[in-house]
């Protein structure tokens, strides 16, 4: 069984009922693999939450994995962030703590902003927005 976090635009999707997105996470199940969020995307996800959505958010939230975001996922955040703000290219502080919990976990990160995580020690998983 291999772990996968969730990142938000995914789990946004899952809670709105999109096809793609229900699909790919029943697909996980299915494979045997273990979906995983970190407290970034419950925060960014419950921000965004319209009413309707409050009780099914809340019964997902409870029905998945957590990875934690610890010290050393701090720091390799923050690596990341200098590293890249040193190359002339700004990632956001979210990104970095979801990519960090994700390698914390050794699990795939399921996205989809692929192109937020350019950080070549995390494995990403396109999911498409909106699918």
């Amino acid at each position: 069984m291999a772990a996968v976090v969730l990142d938000t635009t995914v789990v946004i999707d899952v809670l709105r009922g999109r096809p793609g997105a229900v699909a790919a996470l029943e697909q996980l199940a299915a494979q045997g693999d273990d979906p995983h969020i970190c407290a970034i995307t419950v925060e960014e996800a419950t921000a965004g939450l319209r009413p309707r959505e409050l009780e099914r958010a809340t019964a997902f939230f409870r029905g998945v994995a957590i990875a934690p975001l610890g010290m050393p996922e701090g720091r390799l955040a923050g690596f990341w962030r200098r590293s890249y703000r040193k190359r002339g290219r700004t990632l956001a502080q979210a990104d970095c703590l979801i990519a960090a919990a994700a390698v914390g976990r050794s699990a795939r990160l399921a996205t989809g902003n692929p192109k937020d995580f350019p950080m070549p020690d995390v494995q990403v998983e396109h999911w498409p927005v909106n699918a």
